[in-house]
């Protein structure tokens, strides 16, 4: 996809702060740290664009990007920092139900884990709520580029466990300064936004 446009549209805490929903929206979800906003600006071809910090936590809003003006990216808060109160983390899973609970423009929810790393107890939550919400539950294993190739299917199989998945072709590996498999999860995006456009009365 050819990327003319990647602004910072808003950033919300509460439905009551959210960008108008007249346009399609894809959402990302992952622990902190996983490198949601690395992903974000390389699929972008971005190198600031969603803000990287190497101390895990760093987002803690819901931050929408218009892209081509024509859907937005939705990077929800990282979770799962454990020098985070019980309050915060608290706050936090309020943030992220609240918007996929309400947003009717939503089309889909991805949830990103580290390939190098079995997901954890809140990964298998956040999938498992994501697939509560109606949907397909793609899976963006990030970092592909600190391990081999040869170890993809090994660690991927791992993720597919862990978080119940029969689908192997659901899980796509990636990796933010190598863009592997960069056209791959556009084409897969790409598809969706077809989709709901052709849905549109």
């Amino acid at each position: 996809m050819k990327i003319n446009k990647a602004d910072l549209e808003r950033i919300a805490v509460n439905k009551k702060q959210y960008p108008d929903s007249s346009l399609p929206e894809i959402a990302f979800a992952g622990r902190s740290n996983v490198g949601k906003s690395s992903f974000i600006n390389s699929m972008v071809n971005r190198t600031n664009l969603a803000r990287t910090s190497g101390k895990p936590g760093k987002t803690r809003t819901i931050n929408f990007y218009n892209i081509n003006d024509q859907f937005r990216f939705v990077d929800l808060p990282g979770y799962g920092y454990a020098q985070v109160s019980k309050s915060e983390k608290a706050k936090w899973g309020h943030i992220i139900e609240e918007y996929l609970s309400s947003r009717q423009n939503l089309l889909e929810v991805v949830l990103l884990v580290d390939i190098r790393h079995e997901p954890t107890e809140l990964d298998l939550m956040m999938y498992n709520w994501i697939k509560t919400f109606g949907f397909t539950g793609l899976v963006i294993a990030t970092k592909a580029d600190k391990i081999s190739k040869g170890k993809y299917q090994a660690n991927m199989k791992i993720i597919r466990n862990k978080l119940g998945i029969k689908d192997i072709n659901i899980i796509l590996p990636y990796s933010s300064t190598k863009k592997i498999n960069r056209e791959e999860i556009w084409e897969r995006l790409g598809k969706l936004l077809m989709d709901n456009q052709r849905q549109q009365p």
